[in-house]
């Protein structure tokens, strides 16, 4: 099983990079606002949704990023990896779900199936060559199924609060007593302070669904670098999670990141500083390798 090196962060950022240089000067543009934006663009599928996706043509290894549930493709994280890839002239690649954002399909009738398919095909059509995968909350849970499918498109792997599993544990965890109540009346209504309605609402069939793309029962096998960043303040998504996950892959070159302040979005200054910084660091190292 893969060794896991585990950095608690504190305060400060520096030095967490080997190519600082690159990523000081990327951060400025950051924190000075984003000069640039990609144009929408829809990718029509024989049978299923227009995705809505937006793209920044560079070289390798490009950058896929991953959104999290009802959530897209124009958060704040989103935008500044584009910057920041733009920055360092990286192909980059953002686009919303299924149901989510821009695309077409309606969220409620969505699954970790569809969202997966979602995935692999930005992976076998809109992109070339290896990518670095980063996950966002179930955007975590995607890309580690996406390497898993496609580890030939997979260069490395970044997760943020990465919710591996966690709707269909959190759910196994109510009481019986609970689980049949809800079963009863057909759907699961979860509290959030992500949703202009304070909750979510998951019908049994999305449980039942997601329960076949649960990883965490087993090995992982994914081998690329794997990086997992996690607020130890996430009131959704536990960040036990992420060391789980890392517990699991067989990359033998696994890191986890741990936020003593970061919450679940993991959207302040500081986290994008952390998250952009971790990038650049692999795009350094995978670019060294070649």
């Amino acid at each position: 099983m893969a060794a896991v090196a585990l950095r608690s962060c504190r305060r400060g950022l520096s030095h967490i990079s080997s190519n600082g240089g690159l990523a000081a000067l990327s951060l400025k543009r950051l924190e000075g606002g984003r000069r640039h934006k990609s144009t929408v663009q829809y990718a029509s599928r024989p049978d299923l949704p227009k995705l809505a996706y937006r793209r920044t043509k560079g070289k390798s290894p490009g950058v896929v990023f991953l959104p999290g549930y009802g959530s897209s493709m124009n958060g704040q994280k989103a935008e500044s990896l584009e910057e920041f890839c733009r920055s360092l002239g990286h192909s980059y690649l953002r686009f919303d779900y299924t149901g989510h954002g821009a695309s077409e399909g309606v969220l409620a009738e969505g699954t970790i199936g569809t969202w997966k398919k979602d995935v692999l095909f930005v992976l076998d059509e809109l992109v070339e060559g290896p990518q670095i995968l980063v996950g966002s909350s179930i955007g975590g849970w995607l890309m580690l199924l996406a390497a898993i499918a496609r580890p030939e498109k997979t260069a490395a792997l970044v997760g943020i609060s990465t919710a591996a599993d966690h709707i269909v544990t959190s759910f196994n965890a109510l009481s019986l007593e609970t689980r049949k109540e809800y079963e009863e009346k057909g759907e699961w209504t979860v509290p959030t302070k992500h949703s202009e309605e304070g909750f979510y609402k998951f019908n049994m069939d999305f449980l039942k669904e997601a329960e076949n793309h649960c990883v965490l029962q087993s090995p992982i096998p994914i081998t690329c670098p794997v990086r997992l960043i996690h607020g130890l303040k996430d009131e959704d998504v536990p960040w036990h999670i992420s060391m789980q996950v890392a517990e699991r892959v067989l990359s033998p070159d696994v890191d986890v990141i741990l936020r003593r302040h970061g919450q679940h979005r993991m959207s302040d200054k500081d986290d994008i500083k952390l998250m952009v910084y971790t990038i650049d660091d692999l795009i350094d190292k995978l670019t060294t390798l070649v």
